[in-house]
């Protein structure tokens, strides 16, 4: 049975899955990527919107997240890549491909740009396993766990810090993440954030960071001064010694954060870096604001914060808290919009949106978690497109991903560009009739595919077979691109034979459904 495809899909819209070699979850998501938008800083220099307009990848193993990156057709290709489950050593390895730059044992974002990595259904945990940020642009790391990442010990992965970014990092937001160690330096742990070698045009909102010996940096020396423009906004310090950050010149923007027990310090600015620090709340800390362990001087302006059983320590040649009483000695000039809660609603407001997995909750500027709407910057349909088939397939492609293969006959161009989920790529056979295949590397269960022509050829394909590829058998007929439908078959590969055509067919994407 054959049905027109009413839609225009685009690669804004198409809905990848990994196989199950690599981790793949045919579910779909239960919360999406990037809600609501990028904030703060990651909104400058051209903002931030990662995999936006790209296609969507479910991937349940790490091998699986770098297969994803490895298999767009370029290293900008922008892409979202949904998380779900427990990633860890075990199941992360290296991927090659002219796209991606990755390593066993760390995610590694490195040379490329135009990601979003976002956890969804049950959750996402990288479980003693960093996220490493290098020589890359425009990054959304959203609603992920990342626990217990050593620099010492067994197994150690990305220096020990939970996320860290370096050399030439621009547009980074991560948002709603829980970040989290069991101890300090000592105990093999290093930052759960840090930034440096040139990374500028961060925020990090909503997220958690809990029992660390350092909360992480901006800048790795006092001479490393190229680093800045980073946002700090509703999130949530617990039970850390230190660096909640440590800033080394540049400009930091530090607002409606909830500080509890800073052991040692807190915000340390130093080295020239000016930071902005408003309606913060500290409660039951240490010198949560100065600068320290230095003679190197850091600057700050001050307004709206809470300081709730704050002890402050004497003043002393690398030692210089700003309290108690804090005063302003700069002023930073902030170059985006944004709402301030009140300091003292910002414990509830921060307990109740911060972290993953609280639904992307976020404040409204007025002490009140909103969910917040889609980010207007991501792509619209078209208000011309016809209204979307309710007879398309439901679930997800299983066309693309690390274990989807593909082959085609009678010459034409490459195959794989019915698997790349790009509407602008095509395969063609060299002449009226050929074929194109679709294959897995183990037996997969498929009732329905849509065949997709390219712009310009609508109507070119005629008569057609889908054929059963390890037996032979035709599983039906018709004429006409459109969405086909058939009874469930297990099988290894599936063919499209195009037996008739109007001129030379285009087919830009041969997509494959459980049902």
């Amino acid at each position: 049975m054959r049905r027109p495809v009413a839609l225009r899909l685009s690669a804004a819209v198409a809905t990848l899955a990994l196989a199950a070699a690599t981790g793949a979850v045919l579910t779909m998501p239960e919360a999406s990527a990037a809600t609501g938008g990028a904030t703060g800083y990651a909104t400058q220099n051209g903002g931030t919107t990662g995999g936006a307009g790209g296609a969507t990848v479910r991937a349940t193993t790490g091998t699986a997240i770098h297969a994803a990156l490895c298999g767009r057709a370029s290293s900008s290709t922008p892409i979202t890549i949904e998380v779900e489950g427990t990633i860890n050593h075990a199941n992360t390895t290296k991927v090659s491909g002219g796209s991606c730059n990755t390593a066993a044992g760390v995610i590694e974002l490195k040379q490329i740009s135009n990601v979003t990595l976002v956890g969804v259904g049950n959750g996402a945990v990288f479980d003693q396993l960093g996220i490493h940020i290098r020589e890359s642009s425009n990054i959304i790391i959203q609603n992920v766990t990342v626990r217990n990442v050593k620099k010492s010990g067994s197994p150690t992965s990305n220096g020990g810090d939970a996320i860290g970014m370096e050399s030439n990092v621009r547009n980074v937001w991560v948002d709603h993440a829980s970040l989290e160690a069991s101890g300090g330096e000592s105990d093999g742990f290093d930052g759960l954030i840090d930034m440096k070698a040139n990374t500028q045009y961060v925020t990090l909102s909503y997220s958690t960071l809990r029992n660390s010996g350092r909360g992480g940096l901006i800048g790795s020396s006092e001479t490393e001064l190229s680093n800045g423009f980073v946002t700090f906004h509703h999130n949530l310090y617990e039970n850390v010694d230190s660096r909640t950050p440590l800033l080394r010149g540049g400009i930091s923007h530090i607002y409606n954060n909830y500080y509890v027990k800073l052991n040692k310090s807190g915000i340390n600015s130093r080295a020239g870096a000016r930071a902005k620090v408003d309606n913060n709340y500290f409660k039951d800390s240490k010198d949560v604001l100065g600068t320290f362990y230095t003679d190197a001087a850091g600057y700050w302006q001050v307004s709206g914060n809470t300081f709730d059983n704050v002890t402050w320590s004497a003043p002393g040649s690398d030692n210089h808290p700003a309290g108690p009483g804090p005063q302003s000695n700069t002023t930073v000039s902030i170059p985006y919009s944004y709402s301030l809660d009140d300091a003292g609603c910002v414990p509830d407001i921060v307990t109740q949106t911060a972290g993953a997995n609280k639904g992307l909750k976020v404040s409204d500027g007025n002490c009140s978690p909103q969910t917040p709407t889609p980010d207007p910057t991501d792509p619209t349909p078209d208000p011309t497109d016809p209204t979307p088939d309710p007879t398309q397939p439901s679930g997800t492609n299983l066309s693309i991903g690390a274990g989807a293969d593909g082959s085609g006959k009678a010459a034409g161009t490459s195959y794989g560009n019915v698997r790349d989920g790009d509407m602008s790529t095509y395969w063609s056979p060299a002449g009226p009739t050929g074929s194109v295949s679709v294959k897995w590397p183990s037996a997969t269960a498929v009732a329905a595919i849509s065949i997709r022509e390219a712009s310009g050829a609508e109507g070119a394909i005629g008569s057609w077979r889908v054929v059963n590829g390890d037996t032979g058998t035709v599983l039906t007929s018709g004429s006409g691109a459109g969405v086909i439908t058939f009874p469930r078959t297990s099988l290894r590969k599936i063919t499209f034979e195009i037996t008739g055509s109007n001129g030379t067919p285009k087919i830009a994407e041969y997509e494959t459904y459980t049902g």
